[in-house]
Parts: structure tokens; sequence; C-alpha cells
């Protein structure tokens, strides 16, 4: 067992991208939004890849895109 909710991950990415294009947002302008580069918000969106992230950047994410955190924990 290589890590036990890499799938989830890789969900949550996928959301973070299904509510930044509904904000009418690139990956660089929420980058900007949260100080990071923009690789590294393409690392989280990516479906293949697992980049498992902090609660605080899950949190600060949420506020950037003025949606509700629990949004990206429905599965």
């Amino acid at each position: 067992m290589k890590y036990e909710f890499e799938q989830e991950y890789k969900k949550i990415g996928l959301k973070i991208a299904y509510y930044r294009k509904l904000a009418g947002l690139t990956q660089e302008m929420l980058a900007e939004r949260l100080d990071v580069a923009t690789s590294y918000i393409g690392q989280i969106e990516a479906a293949g890849m697992y980049k498992p992230i902090s609660l605080t950047t899950l949190l600060r994410i949420a506020k950037a895109l003025d949606t509700p955190a629990c949004k990206f924990l429905e599965f």
C-alpha cells in the first residue's frame, strides 16, 4: 500500500481545478492570489499526480476561490 488516500488526493485536485475554472481563474491567477508558483497549482490539480497538500493550503485555496473547503472533500 503506497498511500492509503492517494486516490482521494487526486480527486481533491480535480475539484480544485473545477472550482477554479468556475471562478473564471487561470492557474496563474490562483497562484498569484496564494503567492505560490503556478507549477505548484498545476501539481495539485494534475489528475495523474499525487501531491498531498496541507489543511492550511486547502483553506487558503478555498478562501481564494470563495468556496467552502468542504466542497473539495465531498467524494
